[in-house]
């Protein structure tokens, strides 16, 4: 049985609600270690991650043992609080 190899490479770009300038640089350091690890609790690979105050860009590896769509739904609802 062949091997197979995959490189899903995305970049997600999400914003807080009505794309308010939420994102202090006082904790926003501290916001983007909070995704890092919600990104390695999944299993994923970040790349890159980085933002203004209204809105965060992700680079991220993804396996394709999770939809896109269930990974970023996962990062907002748990990166909200």
């Amino acid at each position: 049985m062949p091997n197979t190899y995959s490189q899903i490479y995305l970049h997600f770009v999400f914003s807080p609600k009505y794309r308010e300038a939420l994102i202090k640089n006082e904790f926003g350091e501290e916001l983007y270690k909070y995704i890092t690890g919600i990104v390695k609790n999944l299993g994923q690979q970040l790349i890159r991650i980085n933002g203004m105050p209204d809105h965060c860009h992700i680079l991220v590896r993804l396996k394709p043992i999770v939809a896109p769509s269930k990974f970023i739904q996962t990062v907002k609802t748990n990166s909200s609080g």
